[in-house]
């Protein structure tokens, strides 16, 4: 009765403190349980086996885990949001606050929500899992969908920024994208109440039809961005470039990977003659003030977790750090510059180490029916048509890396991190740093098979303008001339052991 009647006198506010409270307990405890847990297959696998990706190490990418310790055997909806099975005691409860962190809702400011207020003035959504469900795969708008869910549009002037430029946004010269003087590099659509949003962006997709050499029909989706609405006039000489959030699954182990070892793939003359050029950009790292390798981004634009992290808060959110302490308020944009802030800076350093930890420390899934014969043929197909010379199968990290749970492991990431020409179909004529308007960085192939059961949707590349894998290999251009020739010759039966050997990844 005592009991009852002190549930009774709690007020709303303190049973909603508890409640949390308790759920964030069961929360950790139930990621630690599944850190010491022995890891088995995954419901719904035919053999009720460990995957053959789980077998010692024999030098092949079919041979090691995909993301050596880090590996996790998973095949459901929250396959991309695993805490790395090594993590002790204290490292899972930083994973837990940063995967907080990376699903809060930020609040406009003033908020009652102190530390978590600041949201805009201008932005694109209110959280990293916004673009990033369960730490997925974004898409461009399905359906009737009229708003950006989970991608956004690059915007710059053509050329890079050496010159004068160089004041606009406080950004320095070192040969990124021009920003346009009252948009920014980046079309942010949203805006708190009282301040204009910069615009509207519309995709609308013209059907380009073909046939594999046996007679098969295909036909590919090419978009078309269209900007409407413009707040801070008109949207003239402007760039455009339709990128979708990528899934976050092994960013730490990417990172952890020597540059001397990324640098010694690169070809830029081709001296070899096998039409594969791949070639190292070199960007701009504001916060450690220097030019360094370029790693994350759809073109390597960008060189480190943090600066990522930090970037995407400021320019995706509206989010002040350190890294970028001055509102993402360009000078025509007086109702952004004059809006009440979050504090100075709205995302703490703690804060954003925490999110960069999370990230660094997620599990990659493990392989899925690698054993299958035509998974195994589809992997010599991919073998043969020299696939493997961008998405290169195995990398291995340093063994000096931090925090040590990413040191000295063998990956099979299927990437180079270097930027190839994929021809004009998929340029964006859009250069960043070295990075020219037909070049992209090797996205890598790893769990690319469980976009479906994590984000509901199969669309790959930049855009997502592909709507299933057979879609992005067509895709290739550039380079990869001679891989898409050799899949569009191919049989039906080819065809589709290459794709069951990618959907394994």
């Amino acid at each position: 009765m005592r009991l009852i009647q002190q549930r009774a006198r709690r007020t709303p506010a303190q049973r909603i403190i508890k409640h949390r409270l308790t759920l964030a307990v069961l929360l950790t405890c139930a990621a630690a349980i599944a850190m010491v847990q022995p890891t088995t297959a995954a419901p719904g696998n035919a053999s009720g086996t460990a995957h053959a990706s789980i077998a010692a190490d024999t030098g092949t990418a079919n041979a090691i885990q995909p993301g050596g310790t880090l590996t996790r055997i998973t095949d459901n909806r929250n396959s991309f949001a695993l805490p790395a099975p090594t993590l002790d005691p204290k490292q899972l409860r930083d994973f837990n606050f940063g995967n907080r962190l990376f699903n809060t809702n930020w609040t406009v400011a003033p908020s009652s929500a102190n530390g978590f207020d600041g949201l805009g003035p201008t932005f694109n959504r209110v959280s990293c899992s916004a673009c990033h469900l369960r730490d997925g795969r974004g898409r461009p708008p399905q359906h009737d969908e009229k708003e950006l869910l989970s991608m956004l549009v690059r915007i710059s002037l053509p050329g890079t920024n050496r010159g004068d430029d160089a004041e606009i946004q406080g950004d320095d010269a070192h040969g990124g994208p021009r920003p346009h003087p009252d948009y920014g590099d980046q079309l942010n659509d949203r805006a708190i109440p009282g301040v204009p949003a910069e615009g509207r962006v519309e995709i609308t997709y013209d059907e380009i039809a073909g046939a594999f050499a046996d007679g098969t029909p295909y036909s590919l989706r090419k978009p078309r961005v269209t900007l409407h609405d413009p707040a801070f006039g008109p949207f003239d000489d402007l760039l455009l470039s339709a990128r979708v959030a990528q899934h976050m699954p092994g960013v730490g182990l990417l990172e952890a990977v020597p540059e001397a070892d990324i640098v010694a793939r690169a070809d830029p003359d081709d001296r070899d003659g096998d039409g594969i050029s791949g070639r190292a950009n070199r960007v701009w790292n504001p916060i450690m003030q220097r030019t360094e390798l370029g790693r994350f981004g759809w073109k390597a634009n960008v060189a480190t977790l943090q600066q990522q992290t930090a970037a995407a808060a400021h320019g995706d959110i509206g989010l002040t750090s350190s890294a970028f302490p001055t509102e993402n308020c360009p000078p025509a944009q007086t109702a952004c510059a004059a809006a009440p802030t979050g504090g100075a800076p709205e995302l703490s350093d703690r804060f954003l180490d925490r999110i960069v930890f999370y990230l660094q420390t997620l599990a990659v899934p493990a392989r899925r029916g690698a054993e299958r014969d035509e998974v195994r043929r589809g992997e010599n197909v991919f073998k043969e048509m020299n696939c493997g010379s961008c998405h290169a199968p195995i990398l291995r990290t340093a063994p000096d890396t931090m925090p040590v749970v990413l040191a000295d492991q063998t990956l099979a990431p299927y990437t180079d991190l270097l930027l190839h020409d994929m021809g004009e179909g998929l340029a964006d004529g859009r250069p960043d740093f070295l990075a020219d308007g037909r070049e992209w960085r090797t996205p890598p192939l790893w769990s690319i098979g469980l976009f479906k059961a994590v984000n509901d949707h199969t669309n790959y590349l930049h855009d997502g303008r592909a709507r299933n894998l057979e879609e992005a290999i067509l895709w290739h251009g550039g380079e990869a001339s001679a891989a898409q020739k050799a899949f569009i010759d191919a049989d039906a039966t080819t065809r589709r052991a290459l794709i069951a050997f990618l959907e394994s990844l």
